[in-house]
C-alpha cells in the first residue's frame, strides 16, 4: 500500500478557464481526451458544514496511474475550489484517493485528525457516489480528497482510464455524456 489510503489516483487542478487549461494539456503536455462536463452536478453539498449551491464545471483526462481533474467554478457559492481562487492560487488543489470501503476510509481518516471541509455526492447523487475534501489546516500545502468509486462512478473513471490508452490526439475535448451513457 502507498499513502494512507492507497495510492494517489487524481491530482485536482482548480482553473479559472477549463476550456484553455483542457488545451494546454492536450497541446503542450499531450494528455488527453479530456471528457468535459459543463455543469457537474453536486447533490448534497455542503461547505463547513452547511449547504451550499457551488456549480463547477469539470473535465477529466487520464496520464497513466494519475487521473487529471480540472475544475472551473461556475458561482461564488461557497467552496474548496473557488476559496482557492479568490485566494490568489489556481493549479493543483487536491490529490484524491478512490476507494470502494468509503465509511472504512471515513473512520481511519478520522482516526487520523482529519476535518471534513466539503463534501457531497457526484454524479446521478447514488449512495456510491461519495467524495469529501479534508481541511488542509495540518500542513500547508494541497488537499486531500476521498472519493468513492463503486458503482457508475467507477465505470466512468475506467472507461475515461481506456480512452487515454493509445490515445492518437484525436478529438482532445470530449463531452462526458458519451462515457456517462456507457457507465450507467
Amino acid at each position: 500500500m502507498s499513502g494512507l489510503f492507497g495510492p494517489i489516483r487524481q491530482n485536482g487542478y482548480v482553473v479559472r478557464d477549463l476550456r484553455r487549461a483542457a488545451r494546454h494539456w492536450t497541446e503542450v503536455i499531450g494528455v488527453g481526451p479530456f471528457f468535459v462536463i459543463d455543469d457537474q452536478p453536486l447533490n448534497g453539498f455542503r461547505f463547513r458544514g452547511e449547504p451550499s449551491e457551488a456549480r463547477i464545471r469539470v473535465a477529466l483526462a487520464q496520464s497513466g496511474g494519475i487521473q487529471i481533474e480540472l475544475i472551473e467554478p461556475l458561482n461564488d457559492a461557497p467552496s474548496a475550489f473557488g476559496e482557492f481562487l479568490r485566494s490568489g492560487r489556481e493549479g493543483l488543489q487536491h490529490i484524491a484517493f478512490w476507494t470502494d470501503e468509503f465509511d472504512a476510509a471515513m473512520r481511519e481518516a478520522a482516526g487520523r485528525g482529519l476535518t471534513v471541509l466539503q463534501e457531497g455526492c457526484s454524479g446521478s447523487g447514488a449512495p456510491d457516489e461519495r467524495f469529501v475534501y479534508f481541511t488542509a489546516e495540518h500542513h500547508p500545502g494541497t488537499m486531500i480528497e476521498l472519493s468513492e468509486t463503486r458503482g457508475a462512478k467507477g465505470r466512468l473513471f475506467r472507461a475515461i482510464a481506456a480512452a487515454a490508452e493509445g490515445w492518437d490526439g484525436a478529438e482532445p475535448v470530449r463531452d462526458m455524456r458519451s462515457l456517462l451513457d456507457g457507465a450507467s
